[in-house]
């Protein structure tokens, strides 16, 4: 879908992008339902700091948001309105003056909000009140980087339109949150469908291995650098379907943890599954971050 596809009509409110950033989509919750045709679901990476930033608004979780990485964006507005950045902390400007991170800002008609480079972690979440009113494609909003589906990312001049907004903020000014994670990224992985596809020595290294977040990772899944895991099958498995927080294993060795924009199928041994509350840490490592993965069974 071009930028020009969503073209707001002149009077209607919407967003100028003035700088896109290194990669910064349209999420909202994504469009569940339609593995069986293809389709992974997508959505915000990190959902809670992406529902949060919708509650500072006054918008119902589900609306759609950007999601920036690394070094945020900036946008112009046609009409006064009310925003929220969340996920990894970073400075915020109108107009380039610094406004709160974490809260409900006014933004004035013709100003240009600045978010810029986290500070921690990668991932911020800028909510609008009303929300991205651009196309739904199957349900959502979300920008799917594997399938393609959705809005593109985000390009300087492109125009987003604007929802009318919802109601007021539910009344916190600001509301905690637990940030990225500090030190290692700790993940519980319940084993199986295919842990015995791999010998007991790999299960023990898995469960202590030096492990810590590469640089490939992406909104399809966090590669992890580290010793790889010994199989103790060599065949062929066929092509079966992928979950959320499947934890493949390729030729290589090394774990890779599927996140939002998956695949539905896959073909290399899945050795557990990452419950998906624990995604949203997944969301905000850095690359070179410690992983260390718990194995547990179901």
């Amino acid at each position: 879908m071009s930028a020009t596809d969503n073209r707001p009509a002149d009077d209607a409110p919407a967003l100028t992008v003035v700088r896109p950033g290194a990669l910064t989509t349209v999420q909202d919750l994504g469009r569940p339902g339609h593995a069986h045709l293809g389709v992974g679901r997508s959505g915000a990476l990190d959902r809670p700091a992406h529902a949060l930033a919708n509650r500072l608004v006054g918008n119902p979780a589900g609306h759609a948001a950007l999601e920036t990485t690394v070094d945020g964006c900036a946008v112009r507005t046609t009409a006064a309105v009310t925003v929220a950045v969340t996920g990894a902390p970073c400075p915020v400007r109108v107009d380039g003056r610094p406004v709160a991170w974490g809260a409900a800002v006014r933004v004035p008609a013709g100003a240009v909000l600045d978010v810029g480079r986290a500070s921690w972690g990668l991932r911020s979440y800028v909510a609008f009140a009303g929300g991205l009113a651009v196309p739904p494609v199957l349900g959502s909003r979300s920008r799917d980087l594997l399938s393609g589906l959705g809005p593109e990312p985000l390009a300087a001049g492109a125009q987003l339109p604007l929802g009318a907004p919802c109601g007021p903020s539910a009344g916190a000014d600001a509301v905690p949150w637990p940030g990225p994670p500090v030190g290692a990224l700790v993940l519980p992985v319940v084993l199986g469908p295919r842990d015995d596809w791999f010998t007991p020595a790999a299960l023990r290294t898995l469960a202590g291995g030096d492990f810590r977040v590469a640089a490939a990772s992406n909104r399809i899944g966090l590669r992890t650098e580290g010793p790889a895991l010994e199989r103790a099958a060599e065949g062929e498995l066929p092509s079966e379907g992928m979950v959320l927080g499947a934890v493949q294993v390729p030729p290589d060795g090394r774990p890779v943890v599927f996140l939002a924009d998956h695949p539905t199928t896959g073909g290399y041994p899945v050795v557990g599954v990452v419950p998906e509350a624990e995604l949203a840490a997944v969301a905000q490592a850095v690359p070179g971050t410690p992983v260390r993965f718990v194995p547990v069974r179901g």
